[in-house]
């Protein structure tokens, strides 16, 4: 990404992967300006508005816009065999996890692997299975067959909702927020965690991420710390993108948790047995209380947005937490 600013003020935003650009910002002259300037060294094509963009669809209203990939679903649907299937509600059964396997039937590995590479990548604009996705990629070097009915699974739910994408509005709290959560030993194979947040700019959300986490934690306030940190970190570079373009935050940055124990230990300055496996993390998260820059409010368990990427939910919960996620189906009747 390459930012410009011009000395009145405006902006112009500058956004490359490998031969595709986006040219955005308000400064017109600018833009146009480096157009031309583009299309003298490069034989470029210019598409005009965007509207779709290495398989995301961008669609726009009087409210907001929208970032889908709903063609790109309805492609993965049909090269799988999968367009016909029975719909799911969720993209992965809560009552059942995935084991460690000795003695079933193995599966290609080669397809295994092409099938949860196209789902990481559609994880890009869905949230909703990045929990279920982080999941099924952790057995790609050695796939059963129980491994691979859980890929249809999302599959079969992507088929219930194939034009559900993420809805940017505009927002007037101009500051970042970050929901963090961990599922304690919630690995069957070798009882680790997961850590999940989600981070959201002037009410959007913006980045997420679902992953298991390096180490065994001993306790579910210590998983959580760790959970915290990720987001920590995650604001903070979100945080300097934002005063990189000229839009620095009004307000304290508020990072939600649901754990009473580890707020608890992020304000309190006492080292003890507790804290020694999470030290590191522990004084980073002090240091930015201490230093006005985030602040630390408890959520209930109910309303932990990040709890959609650290396990299965039930279909309630997980629509519950989808919506709050801001995820609209572009083609739903009104």
């Amino acid at each position: 990404m390459f930012v410009k600013h011009s000395k009145d003020g405006k902006i112009a935003v500058l956004i490359v992967y490998v031969d595709d650009i986006i040219l955005t910002g308000y400064d017109l002259i600018e833009m146009e300006r480096l157009k031309k300037s583009l299309a003298s060294s490069f034989e470029i094509k210019d598409l005009g508005t965007l509207r779709y963009f290495l398989g995301m669809e961008v669609t726009r209203s009087k409210k907001g816009i929208v970032v889908s990939q709903h063609k790109y679903v309805l492609d993965l649907l049909k090269e799988t065999g999968m367009s016909g299937c029975r719909p799911a509600d969720t993209p992965m059964d809560p009552n059942h996890k995935l084991a460690d396997i000795k003695d079933g039937t193995p599966v290609d590995t080669a397809r295994y692997q092409k099938l949860v590479g196209k789902l990481i990548y559609l994880a890009h604009t869905r949230p909703d299975i990045a929990f279920s996705v982080s999941v099924v990629s952790q057995f790609i070097h050695s796939p059963y067959e129980e491994y691979l009915d859980a890929v249809y699974r999302i599959l079969r739910y992507l088929k219930s909702t194939p034009a559900k994408g993420l809805f940017f509005k505009k927002g007037d709290r101009k500051t970042i927020e970050a929901y963090t959560d961990a599922d304690w030993a919630g690995s069957v194979i070798d009882r680790r965690s997961t850590s999940g947040y989600c981070t959201f700019v002037w009410g959007n959300l913006v980045t997420w991420r679902s992953k298991k986490q390096s180490v065994v934690a001993r306790s579910s306030a210590e998983a959580e710390y760790r959970a915290m940190a990720h987001g920590v970190c995650e604001m903070l570079w979100l945080k300097r993108v934002l005063e990189e373009l000229k839009r620095p935050i009004e307000l304290l940055m508020r990072l939600y948790c649901d754990n009473q124990a580890a707020i608890s230990i992020a304000h309190n300055p006492v080292q003890h047995d507790r804290t020694k496996h999470i030290e590191i993390d522990r004084h980073f998260i002090k240091e930015k209380l201490e230093g006005g820059i985030i602040c630390m409010p408890f959520v209930p368990s109910a309303q932990q947005i990040a709890d959609i990427l650290t396990k299965g939910l039930l279909r309630p919960n997980f629509e519950l937490l989808t919506s709050k996620l801001d995820m609209i189906n572009i083609y739903a009747p009104t």
